[in-house]
């Protein structure tokens, strides 16, 4: 019976054994993730989506507003349609290399994170390395810096839009006199955004009305505004990545001089061992 019961008791044991060596390698998998470059990744894709998508479907529906209720002859706004085309492809090419570029990022991240964390054992840090993190710090301040600007640019129409918005309230009872409605105008040509030869070029009265009750407008108003929080959020995520990107090349750096000095104390310490091994044979020969 004892060494049944010998059995018994030693496979529990062993169960245990797996189960904490199954725990601490998921410890120690969590703790070597970059939660940081994590959330900022999150942050950034989640900003370009917003910004690529709506804008991209706020710019369509610009498009049909002003061909059906501003600029009716279409070579007046051949040229902005054109222009929106172009905007259109730029915005598939940034949420294409915004997707790459991300990744990279989270990858390097994670090549931080490893080397801060395995910094006393055998893990060295290259030049190439640090070289290449010093230019992720430089890209993703550019990248910072044109992407102000493009907030900034977002919310161009986000005003355009607000102003329209605001007249046709200005419209509603008992806010105006009704028979002052026709007088109340919007010129979309005053903002550059048709030539001054477009026909009509204005809306005024019941007609401005109408089109700020269009699902065009209504949509593309709120899409807008939805692209100008996504450009806003990517703003955020590139800072958060920039003060990412130089802490990890910070700690690159120290990692690299903390092995620099480790090797020079390992060679000191065995030329001194060789010397008084040196020194222990020659008292032994003269002795």
């Amino acid at each position: 019976m004892k060494p049944a019961m010998d059995a018994a008791t030693e496979e529990p044991q062993e169960q245990s054994q797996e189960k904490r060596g199954c725990f601490e390698c998921c410890i120690k998998c969590l703790g070597g993730v970059p939660y940081a470059s994590l959330v900022a990744t999150i942050l950034c894709f989640s900003g370009v989506a917003l910004f690529c998508g709506c804008g991209h479907v706020a710019l369509t529906g610009t498009v049909t507003l002003l061909e059906n209720h501003f600029s009716k002859v279409t070579s007046d706004n051949a040229v902005l349609t054109d222009v929106i085309q172009l905007m259109q492809y730029i915005i598939y090419g940034i949420a294409s290399f915004f997707f790459l570029y991300g990744i990279i990022l989270l990858a390097e991240g994670f090549y931080t994170t490893s080397a801060v964390k395995e910094l006393h054992s055998e893990f060295k840090t290259t030049i190439c390395g640090r070289c290449i993190s010093g230019l992720f710090v430089f890209l993703t301040y550019i990248l910072g810096v044109a992407w102000l600007g493009v907030f900034g640019f977002s919310a161009v129409p986000v005003y355009v839009f607000y102003n329209v918005w605001s007249t046709c309230t200005a419209m509603r009872p008992p806010a105006a006199n009704i028979t002052s409605i026709d007088s109340i105008c919007v010129d979309v040509r005053q903002y550059g955004i048709i030539p001054w030869n477009a026909t009509p070029g204005k809306a005024c009265g019941s007609t401005l009305g109408d089109i700020c009750n269009t699902s065009e407008f209504y949509l593309s108003y709120h899409l807008y505004i939805v692209a100008c929080a996504g450009a806003g959020a990517t703003v955020i995520a590139l800072i958060h990545f920039l003060m990412i990107l130089s802490a990890n090349w910070a700690y690159l750096k120290d990692a690299s001089h903390m092995h620099a000095y480790q090797d020079i104390k390992s060679k000191e310490e065995q030329e001194l061992q060789d010397i008084q091994s040196r020194s222990k044979e020659c008292l032994n020969s003269y002795s």
